[in-house]
């Protein structure tokens, strides 16, 4: 019984036990719940969303993801208006902040001839005392003054690059502006001559690094001509000019007027330079020129303030003396005139004077034969000759004659000297004449051999020249244009296709060669505005064909890279199977949907031109169609057109070699060509270094000079690759 009893006890204190615990549990989680869901609520109201809050027991556990150190104290503050600041446990995180973005580096270099600044930010890894030394060993510059400032972080990608080629163009250019950023390099300069423009352009372009994008501004000013020089002929041909010179517009115009008067024909070719014998240089030549008229043949040559006067042998001696009087009153004052009436010899004098022949055969070859006044002149000729065309290049055939007449071996001298200024010719020297005759690349060459006879040969010295200015043989002239380039890459293309390893961006071997005669022919076109453009044909997925034909336009401009060729105006755009020139129902089709394309960019035409363009076809339009319905033949040409080619956009009715579908191959060639010397001549006269050509679309070079194309404007013969 009293065992009993202590068990009943026992039980109703362990049930009151449990039942607390049981009770405390249920108590302790509805707080943690309360305390949840007002911190929560506290921190909504403060726009905390990215806290997390946990409750567990007395604490509160904070967690997440901070956007600031600020804002972490901040959350735990207004937890602490809730609940005991001690109780606020702190797990949360601050989200690291952004790195400070460095700044753009850039340095402008500019050069004064000797003196040379540098201002601008570069990074602090840049080693600036081997900048200043490098700078200082380039030829002909002496004080550097060094504005720069530096920033401590890391050298971007391109900055090493782009400020080692502009350390090696300073040394081609005296006087410039040269500004340096990461993969970008930016030259205003000055240049002597055009010539020497366009040679400077081709070199610092070949020696672009890649990855490097060159800005170039070069600026010719008029030549420094010295001596003044101009030199007019009357005789069987006609009025001519040997050379002529002046130091602006105006005076040419007095010039020309009196070399019409005096006989001239056709074009007169004057050249504009800097520097004046005197402020009466055009009244002494018309005056001149108007004198050797009235002699009615003959030459009269001006070498700055001197003038040469050779009549036409046969000129009466009163004549003469009454035209030569006249001009040394009339000349302007500083001018000195020399005249000289040649000797008509009698006829029992000895036929065939002693001469001296010099020719220069197009392969480079000299031959030296005739007269040479004594041994120590015969080197003396021969080491000329070969300083000047290379000692390989010339042989001698001249036999000594102790008997020539005095100054013999200048004449020599100063005719081998003009020779050397022709591709190709023929120099004769006689006692009373030289005579120069071949032909040139060099526009200027008459007007040179000229100046230079007129200083060499004296005052009354005779001389003939006839040189022909041959486009071919001109280094500049002769290049072949932009739209060129494109016939010889299609020329290529029709005989050996761009074949790729099957379902890769790998160029076949067999088509190596091809890409070797691509190279050498771009080699030659200079950096021209050029898009390779990949092509598939409609078989697989479309996401994978459009991927493939970037990756193969890619590894053709890889290729033309490794074979040295300018790039930095080439783009490689993949179409995938969007442009298909053949249906692909067949394996010809795909096989010639499948290709390689090169296409020549236009530069972008402007918004109003555009507009007037169009403006302009719409009239052109309308009267071709008022034209057609007058005669009938509108319907008849509508009819035939619908049947035998869709119609398309203004873009397709301007495609000159089609889908392949509406003309042939030879008639689509024959037009592509002639669209194409179109091009060439319109490009030649406005000056653009872009060739507009009449197929496909707009597409553009901004006025920067980037190409931005969206669409070509060469349809050329496209290559097959093996998809």
């Amino acid at each position: 019984m009293r065992l009993s009893s202590l068990a009943i006890v026992s039980s109703a204190f362990t049930s009151a036990a449990v039942l607390s615990l049981v009770a405390a549990a249920f108590s302790a989680g509805a707080v943690e719940d309360r305390t949840e869901i007002d911190v929560r609520q506290t921190l909504d109201t403060h726009n905390m969303y990215w806290a997390e809050v946990q409750a567990d027991g007395l604490r509160v556990n904070l967690s997440g993801t901070a956007p600031s150190e600020a804002a972490r104290f901040n959350a735990i503050t207004v937890t602490g208006q809730v609940v005991d600041a001690a109780r606020v446990i702190d797990l949360m995180q601050v989200q690291a902040a952004e790195a400070i973005k460095a700044p753009d580096f850039s340095v402008e270099i500019l050069r004064n001839e000797d003196t040379l600044s540098l201002i601008g930010l570069i990074p602090a890894a840049t080693n600036r005392d081997r900048l200043t030394e490098t700078l200082g060993d380039i030829d002909g510059v002496g004080t550097i003054t060094d504005l720069m400032e530096t920033a401590r972080y890391p050298v971007p990608g391109g900055w090493i690059e782009a400020l080692t080629f502009a350390i090696e163009a300073l040394n081609e250019l005296p006087r410039s502006k040269i500004s340096v950023a990461p993969n970008h390099v930016r030259i205003d300069a000055a240049v002597e001559s055009t010539a020497a423009k366009t040679d400077l352009q081709r070199r610092l372009e070949r020696a672009l690094p890649d990855g490097v994008d060159l800005s170039l501004t070069l600026t010719a000013p008029r030549p420094v001509i010295a001596p003044f020089t101009v030199r007019f002929l009357i005789d069987d041909n006609g009025a001519r000019f040997d050379a002529c010179s002046a130091d602006n517009a105006e005076d040419i115009e007095v010039i020309e007027k009196a070399a019409r008067t005096a006989g001239l024909e056709g074009a007169m070719r004057c050249r504009i330079g800097l520097g004046l014998p005197s402020p009466d240089w055009a009244q002494a030549v018309s005056t001149g020129i108007a004198g050797l008229a009235q002699l009615g043949g003959g030459s009269i040559t001006f070498t700055d303030a001197d003038i040469s006067l050779v009549a036409a042998e046969g000129t009466a001696q009163g004549l003469f003396d009454r035209v030569v009087g006249e001009l040394e009153n009339s000349l302007p004052d500083l001018y000195a005139l020399h005249a000289t009436l040649p000797v008509t010899p009698s006829e029992d004098e000895e036929e065939g004077p002693p001469e001296f022949v010099a020719t220069l055969s197009p392969e480079g070859m000299v031959q030296l034969r005739g007269r040479i006044a004594d041994e120590l002149s015969r080197n003396a000729t021969q080491s000329y000759a070969q300083s000047r065309f290379g000692a390989s290049a010339v042989y001698t055939a001249a036999r000594l004659d102790e008997d020539l007449p005095d100054g013999w071996t200048i004449r020599v001298l100063a005719a081998l000297e003009a020779l050397s200024k022709l591709s190709n010719g023929v120099v004769t020297v006689t006692p009373d004449d030289v005579v120069i005759a071949g032909d040139t690349g060099n526009e200027n060459a008459q007007a040179e051999i000229a100046q230079l006879l007129a200083t060499q040969l004296g005052d009354g010295a005779s001389y003939d020249i006839s040189v022909v200015y041959q486009e071919k043989l001109d280094p500049v002239a002769s290049l072949p244009t932009p739209g060129e380039c494109v016939r010889e890459l299609r020329e290529i293309q029709k005989v050996a296709k761009i074949n790729f390893e099957p379902g890769s961006a790998t160029i076949s071997a067999e088509s190596m060669g091809a890409m070797d005669d691509i190279a050498e022919v771009l080699k030659t076109c200079g950096d021209i505005p050029l898009e390779i453009s990949g092509h598939t044909d409609s078989q697989g997925r479309e996401e994978m064909n459009q991927a493939l034909s970037q990756e193969r336009a890619t590894a053709v401009l890889n290729e033309l890279r490794l074979r040295r060729v300018l790039t930095s105006g080439y783009t490689a755009v993949g179409y995938g199977e969007t442009q298909p020139i053949a249906p692909n129902d067949s394996e010809e089709g795909r096989e010639e949907n499948r290709r390689i394309e090169f296409r020549l960019l236009a530069p972008e035409v402007p918004e109003a031109i555009t507009d007037a363009a169009l403006e302009t076809t719409g009239e052109v339009a309308e009267s071709a169609a008022e034209a057609l319905a007058e005669d009938g033949s509108g319907d008849a040409m509508l009819e035939e057109s619908t049947d035998d080619a869709p119609m398309h956009d203004l873009t397709d009715a301007v495609d000159i070699e089609g889908s392949g579908d509406e003309i042939d191959d030879a008639s689509g060639d024959e037009i592509s060509d002639a669209a194409l010397e179109t091009t060439d001549e319109a490009a030649s006269q406005s000056g653009d270094d872009a060739e507009v050509n009449g197929a496909d679309a707009e597409s553009g070079l901004d006025p920067e000079g980037e190409t931005g194309a969206e669409e070509a404007t060469e349809e050329p013969n496209g290559t097959g690759a093996t998809q």
